[in-house]
Formats: structure tokens, sequence, C-alpha cells
């Protein structure tokens, strides 16, 4: 017998609010725990882009889920998207550690002087009606947004992150159970992750995020409450703008996930950003 199954039948028996069924939930969930950072660190490495080199990968990585397969950008000659941005940001990448390539990007985009904006500023400020936190009322050192976040189509061979959506991120939240952790996208949870490390490790203070409801509403199933600052818009498909500190990430999110917050922090702490 499978020894979740076994605990599970043992708690059942004594009860879950027992002083036994009590312990046996907290092995659980440490077992829980474990599992899960330990099966993205057996597979998965976090990196982050200082170097050229490294930059460029994420930039081909954006170009072919942006450019080739979604559409939302020209397709460029060099093979690689780029914008204004990315004279101000930090890609994070993710690597597959059986084949050394990479499997999937995100950049933090962190001005650095007055001129600079977030793409959200620059695109969808009039989404924002959220008077208390829009960007513009704070000062640029302590403002920053995570976006681009892409995962080419040879890193979603499973049946469950073959559907719309799973080239930027979103959970398919209709295969989500307890018993199930496998159905959670380790990639794209890894680099949301890898961005929330460079945050707190540079005391950056507040993160926006333009996305679809939907992936906001995926990532709950893991703690991250995002808090919706507007309404939804057109932009590269139905969006809203959403808001989260580190406060608001560590409230709510799961202990499990919380585990391997920690261990990516470890991994991308000696990265500072500008």
């Amino acid at each position: 017998m499978d020894s979740n199954s076994f605990l599970g039948k043992v708690t059942q028996i004594v009860g879950p609010t027992s002083k036994v069924g009590k312990l046996l939930g907290g092995y659980q969930k440490l077992r829980e725990a474990n599992f899960i950072s330990t099966h993205f660190s057996t597979y998965l490495e976090p990196a982050v882009a200082q170097k050229e080199n490294l930059k460029s990968e994420s930039y081909k990585i954006r170009h072919s889920v942006y450019c080739d397969e979604l559409g939302f950008e020209p397709v460029r000659p060099d093979g690689e998207e780029k914008d204004e941005f990315d004279d101000y940001s930090t890609p994070c990448l993710i690597k597959q550690r059986s084949s050394d390539s990479y499997a999937g990007t995100v950049r933090l985009v962190k001005p650095r002087d007055k001129g600079h904006k977030l793409p959200i500023e620059k695109f969808c400020l009039n989404s924002i009606t959220h008077e208390t936190l829009n960007p513009e009322n704070f000062q640029r050192h302590e403002i920053c947004e995570i976006s681009r976040l892409a995962v080419p189509a040879k890193f979603r061979k499973r049946e469950m992150d073959r559907y719309a959506g799973a080239a930027t991120g979103v959970i398919n939240q209709h295969t989500y159970s307890e018993d199930e952790l496998r159905c959670f996208p380790f990639i794209a949870i890894g680099l949301y992750f890898s961005a929330a490390a460079l945050v707190i490790h540079n005391d950056i203070k507040h993160t926006y995020v333009m996305m679809e409801p939907r992936l906001a509403r995926s990532m709950r199933f893991i703690g991250i409450q995002f808090e919706q600052i507007g309404p939804i818009v057109d932009y590269h498909g139905k969006r809203a703008p959403f808001y989260i500190n580190p406060t608001l990430l560590y409230k709510s999110l799961r202990p499990s996930f919380r585990v391997m917050l920690d261990n990516i922090q470890e991994s991308v702490n000696k990265y500072p950003i500008g």
C-alpha cells in the first residue's frame, strides 16, 4: 500500500483533529513540501541572465512564443524578441538539467531613472483604477513589473500542458487535485518564483503584472494572491492589471510551495540587479 494512502486511512480512523491526526497531517504536509522542492530541483534549475549570451537565450525563447507561436509580436530577422524595456530589465530563465537547454523565461522590469516607465504604464495605465496602488504614486526604485513569461512548445509535452494559455504560464485548473501535484507546470511556477526572489532580495516594494484573470485564479491554487487593480482590457487577449508585494506573497503561499520558493531564493539571491 502506498504510504500516503496508509497515512490517509489512519488519519480517517483517528480523526484529523486528534493529536495523532494533527501529527500525521503535519507529516504529510512536510512530505508534500519535500516532494515539490525535490521534484523541481531534480529536473530544473533557475538562472538569472546578467551576461549577453544568456540574455540572448531569453530573447530567443520569447521570439519562439510571442512571435512564432502566438503572433503577438512581428517576426524578427535575428530571431530575438526585444523591446525598449529590456534596457532596464533582468531576465530569469529555467534550465532543464537533462538537456542543458533553457525551458522558459520571464523578465523583471526595474526602472533605474525618472524617465523609465513600466510596460503597464506605457500601454495600459488607463486600465488601472485603484487610486492608491497606481505605480505613478511611488518612486521609480520602489516599483517593478514581471512580464514576458514564455514556455516553448517543446517543453509542454504533457497533454495537460497543451491547452491555450500554457505558453504564458496559465495553470490548467481542471487537472489539479491535492493528490496530483505533478499536474502543476513547474517551469512556469519556477519562473514566477525566480522573479519573486529577485524582488524580495532587492527590496522592491511594489510589483505589477498584466495578465489574464484566469492566470491569477490559477496562481491561487498555490497560494499566490494577486490583487486586481483595474478592469479587464484587450491587450494581447483579455488581460487585467494586477498587483502584489512580498507581504501579500507570503501571507497566503502554501507551505509546500514556500519551501520551493526558499530554495529558489538561495540560487537567485547571488544575482543583484541595478
